[in-house]
C-alpha cells in the first residue's frame, strides 16, 4: 500500500483500534492471567492451540500483523511504513501483548526476503508470519565465537542431499526450536568464502541439543550437535560458499532487534522506568521527594538520559533503514551502547537494593529482589550475544569510521 494521507491514516487508525479491541482474547487483559510463557514464541507446539496467547498469535498471524510490512504474497499485511507505525502505536497504547516473538521474524525472514528463492519464500515465510514454526540460530561454535569465520561444521555435497557434521554452541532455545538457520563450511580451502547458509529441520535424524545452565540459573542456550544430518539440496539459501554475506546481513538485523529491546526499557535487570522508584523505596527521599543518596541519584539520572538518547537514536536509524535497504553497520554502535547501558542499569538496580539485591532464593527476598539478582547475572551476556563488544567496536571502526586495520 502507498502511504495514506491525513484523513485516510485516521480512518486506518480507527480500523486498527476497533480490530484490536474486538479480537484481543479477554483472558489476556488480566495481567495475572496464566498463560504458557513459551506460547508467545509460537512454533509447532502451539500451532492451533487454545492457550490465550496462542489464540492471539493465530489471529494476528491471519491478519498479517505479526509482520505488517512484509508482502501479502508471503503472509504479511503489505502495510506502508506509515500504517505500520499506526499499528505499533495502537498496540502500545492499548497495552496489547505482541502477536509473536520470533527469531524467524527478526532475523531469518528479512534475509529470506533478500536472498531466498521464490520457492523458499513461499515455503518458509507464511509459517513464520503465523507463528507456526519456531527458529533458532546456528552460528557460534566452540572454536568459532568472535572469529565466527573459523567455523568448522562441515556440509558435504552428496549429490542428492547435503550431509552435515559438527557442533554449535550458545544456540538460543535450540531445545524448543522447530528449525535452525545455520552456517556451515562447504569449502575447507577458504575461510570466509567457504561458508554457506542452510536451513535444518530440528527433527532430522542426527540432530541433538543439550541445554547449558547459566550463572543466572536459567538455560536458554544449548549445545547443538549434527551427526550425519541429511538435508535436501533446496535448503541452502543463496549461493554455495556465499553464506558469509548472508551471515553479516542477518547479524545487522539481530543487533538491531537486540538494541531495540534494551532501548525500549526491556532487557535484564528490570525496566529502566522502574529503577528510580526502586531506588527511592530502598534508600528513602529528601525533603523535596528526590532520592536521598545524591551520588546514586546522579548515576541513575545519567543512565535514564542515556536510555532516552538511545531510544531516539534507534528511532532515527530505524527510519533510515526503512528509507534505504535495511539496517546498516550503525547497528553495531547501537548494540554496543545498549549492552553497556543495560549492564549499568542492572548494577544500579542491585546496588539500590543493598544486600536485599543479592538474594538467590528463600522467603527473606521478594520476587522483585530475586528478579533483580538473576537479571543482573543475566545482563553479563548482553555484551556477548549478537556479537561481542570487541567485535562490534571493530565493525564501527572499519565500517562506520573507515579506520584502517592496525599494522
Amino acid at each position: 500500500m502507498a502511504d495514506f494521507g491525513g484523513g485516510d491514516i485516521d480512518a486506518f487508525r480507527n480500523e486498527v483500534r476497533a480490530w484490536l479491541e474486538a479480537n484481543y482474547p479477554a483472558e489476556l487483559r488480566d495481567p495475572k492471567a496464566k498463560t504458557d510463557p513459551e506460547a508467545v514464541w509460537g512454533g509447532r507446539a502451539f500451532a492451533g492451540g487454545t492457550d490465550p496467547q496462542a489464540v492471539w498469535t493465530q489471529r494476528m498471524g491471519a491478519k498479517g500483523w505479526t509482520t505488517p510490512t512484509w508482502p501479502k504474497e508471503y503472509g504479511g499485511a503489505g502495510l506502508s511504513p506509515a500504517e505500520a507505525r499506526v499499528l505499533d502505536q495502537e498496540m502500545a497504547a492499548g497495552r496489547y501483548r505482541p502477536g509473536v516473538l520470533a527469531f524467524g521474524i527478526w532475523m531469518l525472514g528479512p534475509v529470506l526476503l533478500e536472498y531466498g528463492t521464490e520457492a523458499q519464500k513461499k515455503t518458509f515465510l507464511p509459517p513464520i508470519v503465523r507463528g507456526e514454526i519456531r527458529w533458532c540460530q546456528g552460528y557460534s561454535e566452540p572454536g568459532a565465537g568472535s572469529d565466527l569465520a573459523s567455523l568448522a561444521t562441515r556440509c558435504e555435497d552428496k549429490g542428492d542431499h547435503w550431509l552435515i557434521n559438527g557442533q554449535k554452541v550458545w544456540t538460543s532455545y535450540a531445545d524448543k526450536a522447530d528449525w535452525c538457520f545455520c552456517l556451515v563450511r562447504t569449502d575447507t580451502s577458504k575461510k570466509h568464502e567457504g561458508i554457506s547458509f542452510v536451513l535444518i529441520d530440528m527433527r532430522t535424524e542426527g540432530v541433538e541439543t543439550r541445554p547449558i545452565q547459566l550463572i543466572s540459573g536459567e538455560s536458554p542456550f544449548c549445545e547443538t550437535f549434527f551427526n550425519d544430518v541429511k538435508i535436501p539440496k533446496d535448503q541452502l539459501v543463496g549461493k554455495v560458499n556465499g553464506g558469509w554475506e548472508i551471515a553479516k546481513r542477518l547479524l545487522q538485523y539481530e543487533r538491531q532487534n537486540i538494541s531495540g529491546g534494551f532501548g525500549g526499557g526491556g532487557g535484564a535487570g528490570g525496566s529502566a522506568a522502574d529503577l528510580p522508584v526502586v531506588a527511592k523505596s530502598y534508600n528513602g527521599t529528601d525533603e523535596t521527594g528526590r532520592l536521598a543518596d545524591t551520588d546514586l541519584r546522579q548515576r541513575i539520572t545519567r543512565n535514564e538520559m542515556d536510555f532516552r538518547s538511545l531510544r531516539l537514536t534507534i528511532g532515527r536509524t530505524a527510519a533510515e533503514a526503512r528509507a534505504s535497504n535495511g539496517p546498516s553497520a550503525a547497528t553495531s554502535i547501537i548494540k554496543y551502547a545498549a549492552a553497556e547501558f543495560a549492564k549499568e542499569r542492572s548494577e544500579l538496580m542491585v546496588e539500590s537494593m543493598g544486600h536485599q539485591g543479592l538474594g538467590w532464593e528463600g522467603d527473606a527476598f521478594t520476587t522483585g529482589e530475586l528478579t533483580a539478582t538473576h537479571g543482573w547475572l543475566r545482563s553479563k551476556g548482553n555484551s556477548i550475544e549478537g556479537g561481542t563488544t570487541e567485535v562490534n567496536i571493530n565493525v564501527v571502526a572499519k565500517r562506520v569510521l573507515g579506520l584502517p586495520d592496525p599494522k
